[in-house]
């Protein structure tokens, strides 16, 4: 059996924004000059090199850390139409003429009512499928931390993608499922609970999101984000017109002030800044942009509510105008821009100044 190797670079996203992921991806493949034949599908895009050549190299440089709509990244293999009556086979036959090897296996499937229902056949099929590849050596105890993932879009359809360590989510479908508190004001909450997990490592969180903080909420009410920040012991200055929340303001770390978000100017540096107006984006980007370049803060999170139709082109349009705001003014910083799963027709951006 000769080699088969993977030629095409899929991803996950939100459906629905399958169009800004693929362009994301065309900005990327351009960069690297590798023409690809487009597609995508309910929760999922991809690109095929045309030369049928390995799209291990497009894979690496445009590396996961750096997309903004895509929830994994995965060097993959053509799609497989399998048999009803032997679902097996044709997968083994195609890892066996890959040569990988791995040390996990994950099924995945878009985030859709039809990708939920085939959870059964899925459960159905993971032991056996395992054991087999097992016996085969493909999946075994040391194998560079590598990751097949098999993506399944129908009952006899799928894709098997290959990850590595480094350049993935480490979250299955690449989706992060936090649990609502039920004392926060508003599921909003979760948004910024995600950009902190998404942005701050882990191991960080105690320096980096410190007790006795001060940080300023823009558009705070009805405080879903105020209520992030008081929990990790910050005092908070929540800034809107609109009502708090009584027993969120009932922790006296709170100091409502009903101005304009827009205008309000901090009386001394703060730690954070979190934003999550919504607004027109140039509106948005423009009072961020005046908090980084006077050093009103030391890191901000902030939403940019983005447009039904070329969401690539004003994201990049927006990170691009930032950075060029924050180079003029001689200010060092650290964007990083994201698609969360708790967004919805916005992205998250994180901004940290350099000490």
């Amino acid at each position: 059996m000769s080699e088969t190797v993977p030629t095409s670079w899929l991803v996950y996203c939100r459906p629905g924004f399958e169009s800004d992921a693929l362009a994301e991806m065309q900005y990327h493949a351009k960069q690297q000059e590798v023409s690809c034949e487009p597609a995508q599908g309910e929760g999922w895009a991809s690109l095929t090199r045309l030369d049928e050549e390995p799209i291990n190299e497009l894979h690496r440089k445009a590396a996961f850390k750096r997309l903004i709509f895509a929830r994994q990244s995965l060097a993959a293999m053509p799609a497989l139409t399998l048999s009803r009556d032997d679902r097996l086979t044709a997968i083994l036959d195609q890892v066996k003429a890959s040569r990988w090897s791995f040390e996990e296996i994950w099924h995945e499937t878009p985030d859709t009512n039809d990708g939920k229902a085939l959870a059964g056949l899925i459960k159905a099929l993971t032991k056996p499928l395992q054991s087999m590849l097992k016996k085969r050596g493909a999946l075994r105890g040391k194998a560079g931390a590598r990751r097949l993932h098999i993506f399944w879009t129908d009952g006899d359809r799928v894709q098997l993608g290959m990850s590595f360590p480094d350049n993935r989510s480490e979250l299955i479908n690449g989706i992060r499922r936090l649990r609502f508190p039920s004392r926060a004001p508003s599921r909003s909450t979760l948004k910024l609970e995600e950009a902190w997990h998404e942005f701050i490592p882990r191991e960080e969180w105690d320096t980096r999101l410190a007790d006795h903080m001060q940080a300023a909420d823009l558009g705070a009410a009805p405080g879903g984000w105020t209520w992030q920040l008081v929990q990790r012991g910050m005092y908070v200055y929540a800034i809107d017109n609109g009502p708090m929340d009584k027993q969120l303001m009932a922790t006296g770390q709170i100091d409502h002030l009903k101005e304009d978000g827009f205008t309000w100017e901090p009386p001394q540096r703060m730690d954070w800044l979190v934003c999550d107006i919504v607004d027109k984006p140039v509106r948005v980007l423009a009072m961020v942009e005046r908090w980084l370049t006077r050093k009103w803060c030391r890191e901000a999170i902030f939403n940019l509510k983005l447009p039904m139709k070329k969401r690539w082109d004003e994201v990049t349009r927006c990170i691009s105008t930032l950075e060029e705001a924050l180079e003029t003014a001689g200010v060092r910083a650290k964007i990083t821009c994201r698609h969360l799963y708790h967004d919805r027709e916005e992205v998250t951006v994180h901004v940290r100044l350099a000490h």
